[in-house]
Parts: C-alpha cells; sequence; structure tokens
C-alpha cells in the first residue's frame, strides 16, 4: 500500500482530498497545525481495508510544515509515494498586513517540504497555489499569462511554482500545480474572518448579523464546488499529461458579491441583510478558463452555485455558527480595514 502525505488535511480541501485518497486505497498521514483546520474533520474518516477486512482510517499528526525536523522524521519513516501540500494561509487581502507570518508559512514551510520530497524520493508533488498569482490581469485568466501578483500571499504561491520548476530541471522531482479558485462546500472553516467569503456570509447569518461586503458589491468571482475539484487534485500524479502542468480548476461562470448575497441569504432561508464597509485593496474582476484542465482530465459537469451553496448551507445550519476570531500578530497596522480592527 503506498503511503501519501497531506498537508492541511485537516482543513476545508485537504480533509476532502485525504478522504478521497483513503477511499482509494492508499495509506494517508495527515499534516496540520489545525490554525484553521479541525481534528474532527479527518478524525471519523474510514474504510474497510480489502486485504485484513480491518477498519482503517487517517493517520494524523498535529504539527508544523515550518518544524524541518517534523517533515523530515515523517518523510523518512513514511517514504511518500505522493505529497498532496494544502497546507497554507490563504488571505489575500490581509498578507499585505502579516508578510513575515506569509513568507514563513507559505514559502519557507513548502521548501521544507520540497527539500524533503527530493531527500527521499517522492514521485510528484501535487501543489495547490493560487489565481492570486495572476494579479488583475484581464480576464478570464489562463494559464499562459505571466504571474504578476498584487500581494504577499500570491508572491509567495508564486514563489514556490517557480521552485517546482527549478527543482524538477535539478533533481526530477514530478509535481503537478492547481490554481483553485473560491471553493465552497461542507467543512470550510466558516469562522474565519478574513477569507473565504461564504462561509464569512453564512456564519453572520447563522449569528443573526448582516453579511459584510467590501465597495460597492461587484467585484466577480466564480465559486466552485468542492467535490467538483477533489478527484483532480487527487488523481493528478496518475495522470502522465498533467506531469510538470500548471492548472486553473474550479467554477466556470463568474458572480458579482451582491448577486452571493442573495443566493446566501435565500439557502440560509435568512432575511437578507448585508452591511457595506469601506472598499479595501483586492483584485475587482478574478476568474479563470479551465481549457487545460477540461482537456487533460475531462471535461465534466459542473455543480451550479445555486446547488453548491445550498449543500453548503445545509451542513452550516447542522454545524452551528463559529466564533469569528481577530489574527493574533499583525505586522503592519497601517491602512489596515477598520473591521479587522475589531477584537
Amino acid at each position: 500500500m503506498e503511503n501519501v502525505l497531506v498537508t492541511g488535511g485537516a482543513g476545508f480541501i485537504g480533509s476532502h482530498v485525504a478522504e478521497y485518497l483513503l477511499n482509494a486505497g492508499y495509506n494517508v498521514v495527515v499534516l496540520d497545525d489545525l490554525s484553521g483546520g479541525f481534528v474532527e474533520n479527518v478524525e471519523g474518516l474510514s474504510v474497510i481495508d480489502t486485504v485484513t477486512g480491518q477498519k482503517r482510517g487517517i493517520n494524523f499528526v498535529q504539527g508544523s510544515i515550518l518544524n524541518y525536523e517534523l517533515v523530515n522524521a515523517l518523510f523518512a519513516q513514511y517514504k511518500f509515494t505522493y505529497v498532496y501540500h494544502l497546507a497554507a494561509y490563504a488571505a489575500e487581502g490581509l498578507s499585505h498586513f502579516i508578510k513575515r507570518f506569509n513568507y514563513q508559512n507559505n514559502l519557507v514551510g513548502s521548501v521544507n517540504l520540497i527539500d524533503a520530497a527530493v531527500n527521499h524520493g517522492t514521485k510528484c508533488f501535487v501543489f495547490t497555489s493560487s489565481m492570486a498569482v495572476y494579479g488583475s490581469s484581464q480576464v478570464p485568466m489562463s494559464e499562459d499569462m505571466i504571474p504578476a501578483p498584487e500581494d504577499p500571499y500570491g508572491i509567495a504561491k508564486a514563489a514556490v511554482e517557480s521552485e517546482l520548476a527549478v527543482t524538477r530541471q535539478m533533481f526530477g522531482l514530478d509535481y503537478v500545480i492547481f490554481r483553485p479558485h473560491n471553493v465552497i462546500g461542507p467543512r470550510q472553516n466558516i469562522g474565519d474572518r478574513y477569507r473565504n467569503v461564504v462561509g464569512i456570509f453564512m456564519n453572520q447569518l447563522l449569528k443573526g448579523e448582516p453579511m459584510p461586503v467590501f465597495g460597492d458589491g461587484e467585484q466577480m468571482r466564480a465559486f466552485s464546488y468542492i467535490d467538483d475539484i477533489v478527484p483532480t487534485l487527487a488523481n493528478a500524479p496518475k495522470v502522465p499529461e498533467a506531469i510538470g502542468q500548471v492548472f486553473n480548476v474550479g467554477g466556470d461562470t463568474p458572480s458579482t458579491i451582491n448577486e452571493l448575497t442573495d443566493v446566501v441569504a435565500a439557502a440560509m432561508g435568512c432575511e437578507k441583510k448585508v452591511l457595506h464597509l469601506e472598499a479595501r485593496h483586492e483584485v475587482k474582476l478574478a476568474f479563470c478558463t479551465h481549457d487545460r484542465v477540461k482537456r487533460v482530465f475531462g471535461d465534466k459537469p459542473l455543480t451550479s452555485l445555486e446547488k453548491g451553496i445550498g449543500l453548503m448551507a445545509e451542513w452550516a445550519k447542522n454545524h452551528g455558527a463559529r466564533e469569528s476570531k481577530a489574527f493574533q500578530g499583525i505586522e503592519i497596522t497601517k491602512n489596515l480595514p477598520a473591521s479587522w480592527r475589531r477584537s
């Protein structure tokens, strides 16, 4: 049985990838520091082993990808065939104000994993990057565009992409890079006030509070349901045409944030309440083409925005609201949006 590592595997996308790989017959090790994930996302996942007939679950390790010794010990123990690197602090807007934290977690931590993968013979490294690498390029954004990130988060992701390319040239480590965007679904951390707008909206409505909208609400994003992207990410190492490639992955149809408030309120069965806040520095229009991923992985039907939000809303209502905590460790307070200054 092949061993695979999923970093950030107790988080939203990571836990779904880990579950898919477990069901596909892999021995799955999850490494997560629980800064944005939850043990409950993986502790109940199990399958019946077809050889032993015994129940088999996820091997969960609480720890950080910044812990170089721990990372290397895990690689030495398990000799991972594939690595799925999903651990990140993915808050584009906030990354301007937490530069050191951003680069440590999203760049240095990634390099720790790449080092270990080379040294311990990993066959393929699957990396979840971000459409933040594009910046405010012409939309729709395609993989052929030269990255021009406009925030530290996007800069870090673009740097890891470049590092994987030169590592493959130098040491032969195969990789596949995905740029998922605005993914929604069950297990998302709806208590995070800085990222995942659908989760933020649902959490606010569960607490009887208005949905916060920065600026005029005409920002455009294309939202992606979790089940539409996980099989592609999980199966990537076994698709020869995918090796060494970069793929946008996610929804095709963009919506404005104003349109999103209508859909979320309806799915939650709540009166629509919106609080307009001062505009923040962000890319106004951000959605991608998916011709390349469809060509390599197949053109599959996608979940509609209404259905995806409906499925997530059903989970959120059963789950209940989470406490929204302020980020501890802001490094720069100048120009920090007023709504993010609240304790």
